[in-house]
């Protein structure tokens, strides 16, 4: 059932955060060097809380 949970919230989670990712990166001055270093950084920062979360869904119960 938790699996089922974890589903259900981190992926219209992910989907909300990568569209404000796209949408922002939409408004920085048109700079390839910093468009890359912006998109390492989130690309990256979606993984902190998630990774905490896919092993709460998948620890068994007690």
């Amino acid at each position: 059932m938790k699996k089922l949970i974890g589903l259900a919230v981190l992926a219209p989670a992910l989907i909300v955060y990568f569209g404000v990712v796209v949408t922002l990166a939409d408004h920085l001055p048109d700079n390839a060097a910093l468009k890359l270093v912006y998109f390492i950084v989130t690309g990256l920062a979606w993984a902190a809380p998630t990774i905490p979360f896919i092993r709460w869904m998948e620890r068994e119960p007690r």
